[in-house]
């Protein structure tokens, strides 16, 4: 299959071979798109080059949105660099996101305020400095900005606390990123996957009787893989997705359309 020949995009949080970030690279690569990733630090920096060398590319970009002092620099920084390689790119997929894991137990009541406005930073508002930096990018064809939400956003669920506010703001922030874009023929959609087994996921709380309630809970009868999201995100960022935009599609069999239960029968 080749629905994204000739495509040219950047993956933005990769962390493993396991994460969504990476599920979603291997899909669109597969499919023909020619990719360029970002990475935090030197640590992950070496996490990702054998990655990138078992499908062939070679461009990576650091990029560290959590730098309080120099984030949006780091930003702009990279785009720069980008923009000098390829002169434009058609999609961006942002996959950051980040909250202290001690204050995704218990209540969200306790959360603090350093970590309140550092989870939200990071995992909101970079996606908006990322669609700024990426518009002189896409302004002459267009293109499509991806980011990854969960079902955290639209209802309370176990453990997930201040992220789930972050998540909240990072789909309202989709909205009006793609009023704004719109007329670049940009188009800004969120991929909200249910509970796949990542080593971010794992760490949360509790995961073990998320990943089971939903698998029983969904009407399709299973936690996705990173194939499922793989797939969505080829959607939505080709072609195939040309009349969509502002919109939260989930992959997570249906769970999001089924009454979930007292957060007390999670734990």
């Amino acid at each position: 299959m080749s629905i994204m020949k000739g495509k040219k995009g950047l993956i933005m949080g990769v962390a493993n071979e396991r994460s969504i970030a990476w599920g979603i690279a291997k899909t669109l690569t597969d499919n023909g798109a020619e990719l360029a990733f970002s990475y935090q630090n030197e640590s992950f920096r070496k996490r990702l080059m054998p990655l990138m060398s078992s499908i062939k590319s070679d461009k990576c970009f650091e990029c560290d949105v959590s730098n309080a002092t120099s984030g949006l620099n780091s930003i702009e920084n990279m785009f720069e660099k980008i923009q000098k390689q390829w002169n434009e790119i058609d999609f961006v997929v942002h996959a950051l996101a980040y909250s202290d894991k001690e204050e995704l137990k218990g209540k969200y009541v306790n959360c603090s305020r350093e970590n309140f406005l550092n989870s939200l930073d990071i995992s909101a508002f970079s996606f908006t400095r990322i669609a700024k930096s990426a518009l002189p990018l896409m302004s002459l064809k267009g293109g499509s900005l991806l980011t990854l939400s969960y079902l955290g956003a639209e209802r309370t669920t176990p453990n997930y606390n201040v992220m789930g506010v972050a998540k909240s703001a990072l789909e309202a922030s989709i909205k009006y990123l793609a009023m704004d874009l719109g007329k670049n023929n940009i188009r800004v959609n969120a991929l909200s996957a249910g509970p796949v087994k990542t080593l971010a996921g794992a760490a949360i709380s509790g995961a073990r009787h998320v990943f089971r309630y939903s698998e029983n809970a969904a009407p399709l009868k299973f936690n996705p893989q990173l194939k499922e999201v793989g797939s969505a995100a080829l959607y939505l960022t080709s072609e195939l997705s040309s009349g969509v935009t502002g919109n939260i599609h989930h992959v997570d069999g249906g769970l999001h359309s089924v009454a979930i239960p007292k957060q007390e029968n999670f734990v």
